[in-house]
């Protein structure tokens, strides 16, 4: 009897999609001040763009997803960036890709993340989700995303 060793490359990949907000929308960083008037029409805003682009792209129904989100400044000023600062913005666009039904819920037994990263910068600025169907990936893999072991 043989044994077949599956290399990374030869494993199956999970789907995975990107949600990209157009360059330019206004986002939401943790650390503005905005009267709760202002940033609740700026998180509307988000979520209708994200609802919108989802359903445009036909993003299927998902039970599962690991979201992790690129945020890419604009060009204009080098400057040392934290990508977690982005968070509220990721959260509406979630919010919208729940309106679309891409996620039933987007509470911890439905949803891994959204976990932060900062991209190369781009003119306008641009935040981009990242969704990869977790019911496709391996659990060892999943244990790796989430070593806390919470159901997602």
């Amino acid at each position: 009897m043989t044994t077949q060793t599956v290399t990374p490359d030869q494993a199956a990949r999970p789907s995975s999609w990107q949600l990209a907000l157009p360059p330019g929308t206004l986002l939401i960083n943790a650390n503005q001040n905005l009267h709760w008037r202002k940033r609740a029409e700026l998180v509307k805003s988000i979520r209708h763009t994200a609802r919108a682009i989802a359903r445009q792209a036909k993003l299927p129904a998902l039970e599962r997803a690991h979201v992790f989100y690129v945020f890419h400044p604009d060009t204009r000023g080098a400057r040392r960036r934290d990508s977690g600062n982005w968070s509220p913005s990721a959260k509406a666009a979630i919010d919208g890709m729940v309106d679309a039904g891409v996620l039933p819920d987007d509470n911890h037994t439905r949803l891994l993340g959204p976990d932060p990263r900062i991209g190369p910068p781009i003119a306008r600025s641009q935040l981009v989700l990242h969704i990869t169907d977790l019911d496709q990936m391996d659990p060892a893999h999943i244990a790796l995303l989430n070593p806390s072991g919470a159901t997602a």
